[in-house]
């Protein structure tokens, strides 16, 4: 179990690392608003990860077994391209800096993929509850790592070095990989590229409300992920310190989605997903346009702190039911591939949404910023009206 938790701070820690510490560091260089945006589409692996994970079904390198060779390949990878993102410089080359960070995801989802395949291969179906509950806790710390305590030591030391000491944090789970088992590879390995993934498609586009179903996957949390894309540009153009930022929207915010998670999911046991999406994703929408009164109040840490109380955990209830609800809308016979392929299409709005945010906010300003993305939630709550309460429970 231990494994699920390491992987997990592998996994999560790369994420933040081409989105909000990458924004900070090219804030602070003078990198425009607009060039910032686009940074985003950097992520893109992470939505189409799906397209080159059968290949690493299928076949096996010559060292350490099917996932963990695979698993090494991409770490060492992952670790070399951070490196090299240390050393660019977003100021004068900010074209470099998005060659180098779109390596760093690829090699990140591709770590990923063979994270995910480990896990299902590695742990029973008794074990799957408490080893995904790990691997959630060690991505989100991960995350916390490098966000938090990156613009923290930011604040002290430039952010190369910064970077430098990230690609270090990635060793203790290459030395796991090393000293991990292979798992024993399950019968029945795909032979094709139909048996990996046209099967699964294939059933699942047979379904009533099939097309509905993944316009909401892409649409329910599309306000609350372009408003999170300009959240640390903001934050530093109106006032707030690093270190403040640190501390209060990672720190703290880390705390409260945390406690978010877990009320939504007591709330989801009472009054089961569908209702939990609608009252969550109201909760969500809302939350983003307490950032408009944040852009009139300034640099107030109690503001700050208030807000990003609301918006974390409001943001936590959603994700929670948003990865309920997909869960429970793949077929037992294809878990695997379905969610892969829901997970990456529920990344879509990170990359294309979010590219233009930054030339949103430098045209409407940050309060009609705000509101304009609390407004487009909304897209997202009427979609649930088009699926029932069969659909969501469609899992044989």
């Amino acid at each position: 179990m231990i494994v699920a938790l390491i992987m997990g701070f592998a996994s999560g820690l790369p994420l933040l690392l081409t989105l909000s510490v990458l924004q900070a560091w090219m804030k602070e260089e003078g990198v425009d608003l607009t060039v910032i945006g686009l940074m985003t589409l950097v992520g893109l692996p992470y939505t189409l990860k799906f397209l080159w994970a059968p290949f690493f079904d299928r076949y096996t390198l010559p060292f350490l077994g099917r996932r963990l060779g695979w698993l090494l390949l991409a770490q060492l990878l992952l670790v070399c391209a951070i490196c090299f993102l240390a050393f660019t410089d977003p100021g004068n080359q900010p074209w470099t800096v998005a060659f180098v960070a779109f390596w760093v995801t690829f090699f990140s989802a591709s770590q990923d993929i063979s994270i995910d395949a480990y896990r299902r291969e590695d742990l029973s179906d008794a074990e799957l509850g408490l080893g995904a509950s790990l691997y959630v806790n060690g991505y989100r710390v991960g995350m916390l790592i490098a966000s938090g305590g990156g613009l923290i030591m930011a604040d002290y030391i430039p952010f190369r070095i910064v970077y430098l000491i990230m690609a270090l944090c990635m060793v203790p789970g290459m030395i796991t990989t090393i000293v991990t088992p292979e798992p024993n590879a399950p019968p029945g390995t795909p032979g094709s590229m139909k048996a990996a993934v046209l099967d699964p498609l294939f059933e699942y586009f047979s379904r009533t409300g099939a097309v509905w179903i993944l316009a909401f996957i892409l649409f329910y949390k599309i306000g609350d992920t372009m408003a999170s894309a300009m959240t640390t540009p903001f934050y530093l153009d109106i006032g707030f310190t690093k270190t403040q930022i640190g501390a209060v929207v990672k720190l703290f915010g880390f705390w409260a989605t945390i406690a978010g998670s877990l009320v939504g999911g007591i709330i989801m046991l009472k009054i089961g997903i569908h209702r939990s999406l609608w009252a969550f994703g109201f909760l969500q929408a809302a939350s983003t346009a307490f950032f408009a009164w944040l852009a009139h109040v300034g640099p107030s840490v109690p503001g700050l702190s208030a807000v990003i109380a609301f918006e974390n955990f409001s943001s936590g209830m959603g994700t929670t039911a948003y990865v309920a609800f997909m869960a429970s809308i793949t077929n037992k016979r294809f878990t695997a591939t379905q969610y892969a392929l829901l997970s990456s299409l529920m990344g879509v709005p990170r990359v294309f949404a979010s590219a233009p945010t930054g030339y949103f906010a430098k045209q409407m300003g940050w309060e009609l910023f705000f509101i304009f993305c609390s407004l487009a939630a909304i897209p997202g709550l009427l979609l649930i009206l088009t699926f029932t309460k069969q659909n969501i429970n469609h899992s044989k």
